[in-house]
Formats: C-alpha cells, structure tokens, sequence
C-alpha cells in the first residue's frame, strides 16, 4: 500500500485541490494533516478556507513539525503543506539553514517509514525573483533542498501550473 505522491507547484497554482481531489478519489476517509501554525488573522482565514474546502469525511490532524510521532499506517494521508512545516522548523532553529536542513531529512525520513498512501502538497518558490536578504535567501535553499529530497524518494511528481497537473514522475 505504501506510495508517496509529490504535488508541487506555485501559490494558488492548484495543488491543494488537486491533492485533496486525489486523496478522496483514494479512500472513503482520508487523513489531512495540517502544518499551519495559527500565525495571524491571515493564516486563520487560510486555515478557515481549507477546513470549508473539505467533506466530512475527512479526519484532520493539526501537527506542526513532529509528524514522525503519528501513527497514520493504513491510512490516505494528505500533508499539506511541507513549506508551512519548514517554516516552523526555520523558525524554531533560529533560521539556522545546515540545522534546519538536517532536521527536516531526519523528521521527513522516519515520518515515511509508515506503510501508507501520502499525498504530499509543497511550494517553488525558487522560480521567482531572488530574496532581497540572507534569511529569505536561505529559506528559498532550505524548501529546495527539501523539495528535491522528498521528490527523489516520491513514487510520483506532479507540478500544477495554473491549475493544470504535470507528471513529472
């Protein structure tokens, strides 16, 4: 059962309603597992609109880096999103990026040991202009690097450009 599908893309490019399409084309009860820290007013109107966008039969967990510590085995799990969850573990390393780096590939690699369907939602966010200072630059670096390390290790890649599905993998 295990397989891990990589959907990447630009904001609003689509991934999360292309994602959550194929996780409920999965299982009857799909898992979305929701990185998001409650940041501002913002980022509880994203959250408020994610939560209308789905069904009742989904189940919805709420973890913030620590996703190794759940027991999803069986389970259709959507994880969105991975740039949410580096941002928490930036920020909480002291936007330290060799540490960061090292401690997502540490999480990532013992969070996929599950026997399970993941369907795997992040951000490019490298296309764009490049970050006017050191922290936004090795951030860019930090979602790369961990980008290229989940999608090695994918069964599938799909990039969504302006709501169209690329499989790349």
């Amino acid at each position: 059962m295990k397989e891990i599908i990589f959907v990447t893309g630009g904001q609003r490019s689509g991934k999360s309603r292309y994602a959550q399409s194929m996780a409920e084309s999965l299982s009857d009860n799909p898992v979305y597992l929701a990185t998001a820290r409650r940041w501002d007013e913002d980022f509880e109107n994203r959250i408020r609109r994610h939560q209308a966008d789905r069904g009742e039969q989904w189940q919805t967990i709420e973890k913030d880096k620590e996703i190794s510590s759940l027991d999803l085995s069986g389970k259709t799990v959507l994880l969105d999103c991975i740039t949410l969850w580096l941002t928490n573990i930036f920020h909480d390393n002291g936007y330290d990026l060799n540490k960061s780096v090292e401690e997502a590939k540490a999480e990532w690699s013992k969070f996929v040991e599950q026997d399970f369907q993941l369907i795997v939602v992040s951000n490019e966010i490298g296309m764009c202009l490049h970050a006017p200072d050191e922290v936004s630059r090795h951030f860019t670096d930090l979602q790369g690097w961990i980008n290229q390390y989940i999608a090695t290790h994918a069964d599938k890649v799909v990039a969504m450009i302006s709501g169209i599905p690329l499989q790349l993998k």
